[in-house]
Order: structure tokens, then C-alpha cells, then sequence
């Protein structure tokens, strides 16, 4: 294995459990149910799949043969693939997770309370059962200090994960993470599939449904989209930063495919898990949308149990704080790959420890802002909050709007056409037979398609039905 300045992954299945763990995060925990639930369910997975075949498959493999090819940054690499436009490719990708990390942040951080208070009801400390989930929410909410305190925590675990490097730090941890993640899931889908009424819940979701297409298919088409986007970490750097750190013996198509097989697999879990206890518990008034869906429901669902309740609480909140770590410290590696080989570039040699610490306190520094503003419940001012707008009622609706909104959707939109149109497929298909590996003449007429045709006028649709979804007036 050729060396490098910056490591490489110790094996094959570090670098999987590692890029699948960046995926299976709060995309899909947090995001994917609710945006599931606020667009019908059924028709809002057939699209998500779609697109993860035909869009997600090729801007993946694309994103981790540049990486590899690159060899180093996001920037770094698609300016040396792409000149300029590359260039301005991967400043959209360092821009994401620099934004994104801004509430991610301080979501893992709210997870990281309910594990507090569910633990303290447990020992009879606090009897967080005899008031609501919105109520403890609320709470949670205007705590501001609480909140900045607990955002600080979930940013100081991720230092002390990446600060170890790729191999000792990431791949080891996903390595013990990645299984642990998926029983707790495992067992909480259990208890929500033998909740009462929770079988609406998987009709919901798997009972064929055309309707919301019907009358908004542009909209369920930019949700499951920009999903996709989360989902799959892709036009954010990760998938790009990771490649970049692997073999030139490892085969990109299998890899993609395992990736994206994975982490679809987990996404639907994580709908099994949240969206039939959220029939249980509301019945046909059930709320199914809106980023409060895992904080407020869930939350009544483990209150409803009885004595096990804390239990399941804690069990499904440390779930979802260790899938939030996953993908932060994927996120965070982004821009500290980017600051040390910048730095190295310039001759110097940039202490890890040190450049790890600068990028999470800059980190902690905007997502104290996201914190502080309790999704808007605190009376901050929001940029463009007075246009009345979407994208203006709190800072992380904000951070998202600039992110999964636009940089994302526009990133892989001049990507996909640099590819199809200007480089070539043909530069993505010599890295991928590295190593004797070869792609067959159909799968590449596949990619070539794909890249050409459907990933940019997919990415058009996306990206103006983010844009419209954000900016219409409630």
C-alpha cells in the first residue's frame, strides 16, 4: 500500500464501516423519517430509491474516483481534475460540512440531554414521564446555556475521535461503532413495530400510494433529493476526502455499491423505527413532519411506557448521538484534511492535534450560535428572517438553506456536467480499472448516461425545488 503524508485506511473494511458510518447519521435518523412523513410516505421512498440508483451510484463513484485520483483535499483534488470549475466545485464541498456541522452539532448535543434526562428518570432523579415531549423540548430549548455547554461536549468527543487520524482514530472507532449502531436500531424497531397501532405506521410507508405526486411532484422530488444528498454524505467532501485516503487496489464500484446498499438499508430502519410508533402514539393525527418529529414524539412514546420507558429512551438517544458522531467527525475530517494540506503544501508540517483543535473551537464558535438560538425560539435576529421566508425562521434552517439548499445540489450539478461534458466518463472509468479492475462495457454505458443526462437534469429539479421550497412565504 502506497504511502502518504496523511496515512491511509488499515484495511478495506475500515474505509467501508468508516464511509458507511459518515452516511448513517442524522440524515437518516433525524431527517429521513420526517421528511418521509411530510411527503407521503410510500411515493417518497419509491422517488428516494430512484435517485439513489441513478444519481447516487454515479455521483459517489464519481466523488471517490477523484478523491483517489486527487490524492488529496476536496479542493485540492478537483482542481487538479477539473482546473477552476473544479476548484469551484470543491469550495461548495468544503462550504457544506463547514455549514452543516452548525446544527449538526448541536442536534447530536440535544440527543446527548435526552440520554442525561431519560437516565435520570431512570435512577428517580427527574420524572421526565410526567410532562411532555414538547414540553421537555421547550425546555431544552431556551436552556441556552445548557445547550451551548452540551454542544461543547459532542464537539470536544469529536476531537478526541479524529485527533487519532484516519486509522487510529476514525476507522477504530466506526470499527467498534458501526455494529453497536446497528443492534440498538435493531432492538428499537422491535419495540416500535410491537407498539399498538404501529402497524399504520409500515403501511405508511410500504402501502402503494401515488397521490402526493399527483399534486406535488416537484416537491416530493426536491425532498427526496436533497435526502439523497444527506443520506449519502455526497457533495459535501466526505465521500471525495475518504477516496482520497484509499488503495489504488480497492475496487470503487463494489465499494459505491456497499456504501450506498448500506446506508439505504439503514435509512428505511430508521423510518421503521420512528414512523410506526409515531402512528402509535398519534393515531391518524399522528405528527409525522417537521425536525421536532424525533425530539417530541419519540420522546412521548418512551414516556408512554412505563417503567421500560427510560430504558428504550436511553437506548434509542445513544443510538442516535453515536450515528450523529459517525457522520461529524466524517464532516469535520473534510476541512481538516483540507487545513493540513494546505499547510504541507506550503512546506510546512502542521502538528494534527493542533490543526484538529483549531477547526473544532472555529466549529464551536457558530454552532454556539445555532445553540443559542433554540431554532428560533430565543429572539435572535436570523438572516433574512424579515423577508418572512422559509429559509429565515431560525439560524439552522438558515445553515441549511445555504448547504442542502444550494451548494449541495449546485456542486453536484457543474460536477456531473464536468464529467459528462468536459473531462470526460472516460477519466472516471481509468481510475476505476486500477488494479485490475475492470468495468464491463454496460455498466459504463450506464455511468455514461447517467453522468450526462440524468444526474444534471435531476440535479436541475432538485436544486430548483430546494431553492422554491425554501424561499416560498408560509
Amino acid at each position: 500500500m502506497e504511502q502518504h503524508h496523511r496515512g491511509q485506511w488499515g484495511s478495506n473494511l475500515g474505509f467501508l464501516l468508516a464511509t458507511v458510518g459518515a452516511a448513517v447519521g442524522l440524515g437518516n435518523i433525524w431527517s429521513f423519517p420526517y421528511r418521509m412523513g411530510a411527503n407521503g410516505g410510500f411515493p417518497f421512498l419509491i422517488i428516494y430509491l430512484v435517485l439513489a440508483i441513478l444519481v447516487g451510484f454515479t455521483i459517489m463513484l464519481c466523488e471517490l474516483a477523484i478523491g483517489r485520483k486527487g490524492g488529496g483535499s476536496v479542493l485540492d483534488s478537483y482542481h487538479k481534475i477539473a482546473g477552476k470549475a473544479g476548484g469551484f466545485v470543491g469550495f461548495l464541498a468544503l462550504l457544506s460540512p463547514f455549514l452543516i456541522l452548525s446544527f449538526y452539532t448541536v442536534l447530536g448535543a440535544y440527543c446527548i440531554q435526552y440520554v442525561g434526562l431519560n437516565f435520570a428518570e431512570l435512577l428517580g432523579i427527574f420524572s421526565l414521564s410526567s410532562i411532555s415531549g414538547a414540553e421537555s423540548f421547550g425546555t431544552m430549548l431556551t436552556n441556552q446555556p445548557l445547550a451551548i455547554g452540551t454542544t461543547f461536549l459532542f464537539i470536544a468527543l469529536c476531537f478526541l475521535i479524529i485527533r487519532g487520524g484516519i486509522k487510529d482514530g476514525i476507522e477504530k472507532f466506526n470499527r467498534v461503532g458501526m455494529p453497536a449502531l446497528f443492534i440498538m436500531l435493531v432492538i428499537v424497531i422491535i419495540r416500535s413495530l410491537t407498539l399498538p397501532g404501529a402497524m399504520e405506521g409500515l403501511k405508511f410507508m410500504f402501502a402503494p400510494n401515488f397521490e402526493p405526486i399527483k399534486t406535488n411532484f416537484i416537491g416530493v422530488l426536491s425532498a427526496a433529493g436533497g435526502q439523497m444528498f444527506l443520506s449519502l454524505s455526497l457533495a459535501m467532501g466526505i465521500t471525495v476526502t475518504y477516496g482520497s485516503y484509499l488503495s489504488k487496489k480497492e475496487s470503487l464500484v463494489k465499494n459505491s455499491l456497499v456504501i450506498i446498499v448500506s446506508d439505504t438499508l439503514v435509512a428505511v430502519m430508521a423510518g421503521m423505527a420512528v414512523l410506526p410508533a409515531a402512528f402509535a402514539l398519534g393515531g391518524e393525527n399522528a405528527q409525522l413532519s417537521g425536525p421536532k418529529l424525533l425530539f417530541i414524539t419519540l420522546q412521548d412514546v418512551f414516556n408512554a411506557m412505563g417503567p421500560f420507558g427510560p430504558i428504550f429512551g436511553i437506548l434509542f438517544f445513544l443510538f442516535v448521538v453515536l450515528a450523529a458522531i459517525t457522520s461529524a467527525i466524517a464532516l469535520t475530517e473534510v476541512l481538516v484534511t483540507f487545513v493540513i494540506d494546505l499547510r504541507t503544501a506550503k512546506g510546512k508540517a502542521p502538528k494534527r492535534n493542533t490543526v484538529v483543535a483549531v477547526v473544532c473551537l472555529v466549529l464551536f464558535i457558530e454552532a454556539a450560535v445555532v445553540a443559542a438560538d433554540g431554532l428560533g425560539s430565543n429572539g435572535l435576529w436570523i438572516p433574512l428572517h424579515e423577508t418572512g421566508r422559509n429559509l429565515g425562521g431560525s439560524w439552522l434552517d438558515f445553515m441549511d438553506f445555504i448547504s442542502e439548499g444550494v451548494a449541495m445540489p449546485l456542486g453536484a450539478l457543474v460536477m456531473s456536467l464536468l464529467i459528462g461534458w468536459v473531462i470526460g466518463p472516460k477519466t472516471i472509468r481509468n481510475e476505476v480499472e486500477l488494479g485490475e479492475h475492470k468495468m464491463s462495457d454496460g455498466l459504463y454505458t450506464f455511468f455514461n448516461i447517467c453522468i450526462r443526462f440524468i444526474a444534471p437534469f435531476a440535479m436541475a429539479f432538485i436544486l430548483y425545488g430546494q431553492v422554491s421550497e425554501f424561499m416560498r412565504i408560509p
